[in-house]
């Protein structure tokens, strides 16, 4: 399809172009041979009367006038995007449609989980494409490339809308055979104890309940450093250790884990979980179900 003799198609291309900087990987990315590409991006410099790419070295780097053209270029596909998957009235139970999310192993287990074994039944043509969250995930929902990121508020970009999934209490957690949880649990327990604590993405970003007691001045020892949530559990089983695990997280361990739980024993606030979405998805039905959905099985008993 052509707009005022342009090929819309060229969007796309234009976009991978000034991601990867490279006609081979653009290429290989779209799924064309490279000098399909090639060809490509000279319809785009004879379009725009600009190069848009040029070699220096053995690089290429965008020109000032495309540098310009990619906020505009995003968004226009990101509209276009929008258009399509709102196009029609959502059904979920004869819908095609592919949701793709950035979630933590934390929530993709206790709540993504049971609610892929719910939409088997009443939505078996949809389909989840989960990734773990990254130091750029925001940005990834900014540009359109996700559809819904579920992340504690601090990590939001306020430059989005975000909706509250759910507020999560956390617990202590370690090996059900551990002699102090036949006891109440006290603060000097929990600082005394060594502990597993959870390190995320390439900056190392300490979890929310880690933060939390660093905040509060209970510094604890810490034993081990993981760097995922579900990864927990084994390294406290058979061990003294103990570990500050996400309530929803713990009940679901707890039915594959021999652990036990126990209240934290002073102040400690509530994790607000949130699910963020690009601005020009917010009159997208399919979204507005998925999102319901997942509060509905994110609800604790």
């Amino acid at each position: 399809m052509r707009f005022k003799g342009l090929d819309l198609n060229l969007l796309v291309a234009f976009n991978v172009l000034m991601d990867t900087r490279s006609v081979s990987r653009a290429a290989h990315q779209l799924n064309l041979s490279q000098p399909a590409m090639s060809a490509a991006l000279g319809r785009l410099r004879d379009y725009f009367g600009d190069d848009l790419l040029v070699l220096q070295g053995k690089r290429m780097f965008p020109t000032p006038y495309a540098e310009s053209l990619v906020p505009m270029v995003q968004d226009t596909l990101r509209r276009i995007d929008a258009l399509i998957t709102t196009s029609t009235s959502f059904d979920p139970e004869t819908s095609q449609r592919v949701f793709r999310l950035i979630a933590s192993d934390y929530i993709t287990a206790a709540v993504i989980a049971p609610l892929s074994r719910h939409l088997a039944h009443v939505a078996p043509g949809i389909r989840l494409e989960v990734v773990l969250p990254s130091d750029g995930s925001a940005d990834l929902i900014a540009q359109g490339a996700f559809d819904l990121l579920i992340t504690p508020e601090e990590f939001i970009n306020p430059s989005q809308p975000a909706e509250l999934l759910f507020e999560e209490r956390h617990v202590i957690v370690g090996w059900n055979k551990n002699p102090i949880f036949k006891r109440t649990i006290s603060l000097d327990d929990i600082v005394s104890a060594g502990h597993v604590s959870v390190h995320m993405g390439n900056q190392r970003t300490s979890a929310f309940a880690d933060s939390v007691m660093d905040k509060l001045g209970h510094f604890r020892r810490i034993d081990m450093t993981a760097s995922s949530f579900t990864v927990v559990p084994w390294l406290i089983i058979e061990t003294d250790r103990l570990a500050l695990m996400h309530e929803r997280l713990a009940r679901c361990m707890a039915q594959m884990f021999p652990l036990a739980m126990a209240s934290i024993p002073f102040s400690f606030p509530a994790m607000r979980e949130m699910m963020q979405f690009n601005h020009a998805r917010s009159a997208d039905d399919g979204l507005a179900w998925l999102r319901d959905e997942l509060r509905r099985h994110s609800a604790l008993d």
